[in-house]
């Protein structure tokens, strides 16, 4: 036996809830058809197609205007109810895209996280204060994947090895360099001395991220090879602890140490690590279209670069 056909697979359209509740609302044909700019011959059409599919008498028509049958007072509640469900929709989706354009997702180094992020997230939050910022650190290989990906929408940290930039925009905001840190009262403090490294452990920079190549080339410089007592960790959180623990000596770049080497809780090695400089700065993808929240955020990050310029 052949499914009987519903009144939804019979086509009931938008357009014939929307005349129909506008028909009710006016009492007119004439007036309804005025509201939503038809005719009027063709806002009698529609409402007659929709009495066709419903298979029932919705509206009396007279001299005086247009009154609901029985059935089309019942059809009149649930049409309401639709055409308000419809209309909180698509205020949810307007909504829901107001956010995703207020919304920046950023990734930074963990130097540039504990350096420089407070004080950009400061500044950007007086300039947008209604956008949201997602924000995630981690190594530069990570991040930039996620970059390329589409993940995030911008990378603030060093430049990296041309083979891992390749298809990245790169703007230049300030150089960082690598600092070789330990803790208070440390022994090597006494006589430091750079060719001493080797007899403690290392904290050292793994293979992928941004700075290893820099502490290679600086060892090399001073005819020294990669000490073999090594822990390789990008974790900033590990490398606090555990150097303030122990006799470490953890290599890294200097802002991810800034707040501890300005309190004392670390110490920075007297040694001349200038040959490490690299720049650190902005990275999106160049086919990506500007999201109009990040010119916001790049005032904000240079705002940020600039007093700290003027801070030191």
């Amino acid at each position: 036996m052949p499914k009987k056909e519903t009144i939804f697979e019979r086509r009931v359209k938008f357009r014939h809830i929307q005349c129909f509740v506008e028909i009710a609302r006016e009492g007119s044909l004439k007036r309804a058809a005025e509201k939503l700019y038809l005719t009027q011959p063709a806002i009698s059409k529609t409402l007659k197609e929709l009495e066709d599919i419903v298979d029932a008498k919705l509206m009396q028509r007279s001299r005086s205007g247009v009154t609901l049958t029985k059935q089309g007072e019942v059809f009149l509640h649930f049409a309401q109810m639709s055409l308000a469900n419809l209309q909180q929709g698509v205020r949810g989706i307007e909504t829901a895209r107001q956010q995703v354009k207020t919304r920046l997702r950023v990734g930074s180094l963990p130097s540039v996280a504990a350096s420089m992020m407070p004080h950009v997230v400061a500044e950007f939050s007086t300039l947008a204060p209604d956008a949201m910022l997602q924000m995630l650190d981690g190594p530069h290989g990570y991040l930039i994947e996620r970059l390329r990906l589409g993940e995030l929408d911008v990378v603030i940290g060093r430049l990296g090895q041309p083979d891992t930039m390749q298809g990245i925009s790169f703007t230049q905001l300030y150089m960082e360099q690598v600092d070789f840190v330990v803790r208070a009262g440390h022994p090597l403090l006494a006589a430091p001395d750079l060719h001493r490294i080797g007899e403690w452990q290392l904290i050292y920079p793994p293979a992928g991220s941004a700075i290893r190549p820099m502490v290679e080339r600086f060892l090399i410089a001073h005819g020294l090879t990669e000490p073999p007592n090594r822990i390789e960790t990008v974790s900033s959180t590990f490398g606090r602890v555990y150097t303030r623990q122990s006799d470490a000596i953890w290599v890294i770049s200097s802002g991810v140490v800034a707040n501890e080497t300005a309190d004392g809780t670390l110490v920075r090695l007297p040694i001349d690590t200038a040959m490490t400089d690299g720049p650190v700065g902005l990275m999106v993808r160049p086919d990506a279209p500007e999201i109009p929240v990040y010119t916001l955020f790049r005032m904000a990050v240079q705002t940020a670069v600039e007093r700290s310029r003027l801070a030191t």
